[in-house]
């Protein structure tokens, strides 16, 4: 019943496409543009179609003018408002946004199995996945790194808004006052908030999300 009431939402959300061709991937567009691809296969005779999502980051997901746009066989096949879920043979192409990236571009099959497109080779998310291929050790030292960052973010900020909390005087009376073990200077806060802005546009381009740490983060 839920499955089918979303499925139903996302539709109304999806507008047909103008056939317009899709258009090459910029280096210039690295900041800001997501291009990923999906093959499936196209009839009887082992031919195969190639979908492409296009998706600029940095969109507001909670706006009604945050699009994602569909392309078939490199021409405009249909667009829709965020989320987006686009019906494709065999299942759903579920396109989302985070605070700093995509969130999710995933092809969802009718049995419930999920499979990441394949982003383009000059995208940022595309040489992330390059260097990820090339570079595995690196490549998994600076998801650690990235990890260990929002995870230091994430305990100072609990820190602080738990003495903030503590600080109110009814709260005071009933559970005590409570101090933050490490009082970080500001210009260190500064380092700390870019640091988790890297890390969390990193994890975005993996398509890693965790509510938690990349939610409240973001």
């Amino acid at each position: 019943m839920f499955d089918e009431m979303r499925s139903r939402r996302a539709a109304r959300r999806i507008t047909p496409g103008d056939g317009r061709p899709l258009k090459r991937f910029r280096w210039w567009q690295l900041p800001y543009r997501s291009l990923f691809y999906l093959r499936l296969p196209d009839g009887d005779d082992g031919g195969q179609a190639v979908y492409a999502v296009d998706v600029k980051r940095g969109q507001d997901q909670t706006s009604a003018e945050a699009r994602a746009d569909l392309y078939l066989d490199g021409r405009h096949h249909a667009r829709s408002k965020l989320p987006a879920a686009f019906p494709v043979p065999g299942g759903t192409v579920e396109v989302r946004l985070s605070g700093f990236g995509l969130r999710r571009c995933h092809y969802v099959t009718a049995a419930g199995t999920e499979h990441l497109l394949v982003p383009d080779r000059a995208s940022a998310e595309g040489r992330r996945a390059h260097l990820d291929r090339a570079h595995p050790a690196l490549s998994r030292g600076i998801g650690t790194v990235s990890l260990t960052v929002l995870v230091v973010a994430l305990v100072v900020l609990v820190a602080q808004l738990a003495e903030q909390v503590a600080g109110v005087p009814a709260v005071a009376e009933r559970v005590g006052s409570f101090d933050a073990p490490v009082h970080p200077p500001a210009w260190c806060n500064a380092v700390l908030t870019l640091a988790t802005l890297v890390a969390g546009t990193e994890r975005a381009l993996r398509l890693r999300y965790s509510r938690l740490l990349d939610g409240t983060a973001g």
